[in-house]
């Protein structure tokens, strides 16, 4: 049976490819300019074996084989003054051009190649990563929180059929490929089995829940979180497989209500949805210290909310949350670093 086969995988690079190429062709430009400007006005240390004569012609002519290294002999320089120009400032300026060239052959040829093979063995070896399947706003959105809770953007892989959208992602650092993540070979190309986590966000519920599908069958056990924004299709995402199904449009819902509640409600919900707020949510499996200790009493210094245990939700307040037990997840709100520098008299959101 034939293995995967690989799509290219991009990173950004600092200049665009015309950029680069065209700012090292404006410099050798100039500095062929500056010498065929020297040798017209000290024509008259030159002489022409021809015809004795030394125009604009012979100067741009005899400057192109001079900095080439070329040297016909048909026309050299003769006199103190102009064998001293050549040798002072024609031939820094001839090693500065052969430079240019010679460093324009390594990047664009050899540097470029090496850099789709690194690529190429990058993506061969993913491991570990998170993949982003769609990059509308929740899966831009989401990139952008992942990358403020320190996940290193070098191991987040973008996949969208829009170039548009996969050049923002390339500014990120991330890793990208234009494809459709509902084909078995596109997810194969990015080691899907290998992931650490799968985000769907096509933007289209019946898409995604065929993307959802798709990573299930090639990956059973990998944990994926889905968006939909239709109530009914929430119990479709989780029949075909999701671990998480979002909503924003109930989550909207939720933080609109919180309003009417109370002026803070909504602010608070917001500031836990966020790295950048002064708490957030975490969710761990507790260490073998916490084993026998009640949720009030978390190594971390976190709040307890609830306990994860064998399927069961245990809330704070239930008497099995204050013996925890080896294997129990635990949900607990805990300060963010940008929330305990402004301390307790600021405002959450900024």
């Amino acid at each position: 049976m034939r293995g995967p086969k690989f799509r290219p995988l991009r990173r950004a690079t600092r200049l665009p490819v015309w950029g680069d190429l065209g700012i090292r062709i404006g410099l050798a430009l100039l500095l062929i300019w500056i010498v065929i400007a020297i040798h017209w006005f000290d024509r008259g240390g030159l002489v022409d074996s021809v015809d004795g004569e030394v125009s604009f012609l012979d100067v741009v002519y005899f400057t192109m084989i001079s900095v080439t290294t070329t040297g016909f002999g048909d026309i050299a320089p003769v006199t103190d003054r102009a064998r001293m120009v050549e040798a002072v400032i024609v031939t820094p300026i001839r090693f500065a051009v052969f430079f240019i060239f010679v460093g324009t052959a390594y990047n664009f040829i050899i540097k470029r190649s090496w850099e789709k093979f690194r690529m190429a063995r990058i993506q061969e070896k993913l491991s570990g990563h998170v993949i982003v399947l769609g990059y509308g706003v929740s899966g831009s959105e989401s990139v952008g929180e992942l990358i403020e809770r320190g996940t290193d953007p070098h191991n987040i892989v973008v996949i969208d059929p829009s170039e548009d959208r996969l050049a923002e992602a390339e500014k990120l650092g991330c890793n990208v490929m234009a494809g459709d993540a509902t084909r078995d070979e596109t997810l194969n190309a990015v080691r899907v089995t290998e992931a650490k986590n799968v985000l769907v966000s096509a933007g289209r519920d019946d898409t995604s829940i065929l993307i959802v599908l798709t990573v299930r069958h090639l990956a059973p056990d990998l944990p994926i979180s889905v968006v939909v924004r239709a109530d009914d299709n929430e119990i479709l995402a989780r029949q075909a497989g999701a671990n998480i199904v979002i909503n924003p449009v109930r989550f909207t819902g939720l933080l609109l209500a919180g309003s009417a509640k109370g002026a803070h409600i909504a602010d608070y919900l917001a500031d836990l949805a966020s790295v950048t707020g002064r708490v957030q949510l975490v969710e761990r499996e507790i260490t073998a210290e916490e084993c026998g200790c009640s949720i009030a009493e978390l190594r971390t210094g976190g709040r307890g909310l609830r306990v994860y245990r064998g399927g069961r939700i245990l809330g704070f307040w239930e008497d099995e949350c204050q013996n925890l037990q080896t294997g129990d997840i635990v949900v607990e709100i805990v300060p963010t670093e940008s929330g305990e520098d402004r301390g307790d008299g600021h405002n959450g959101r900024h």
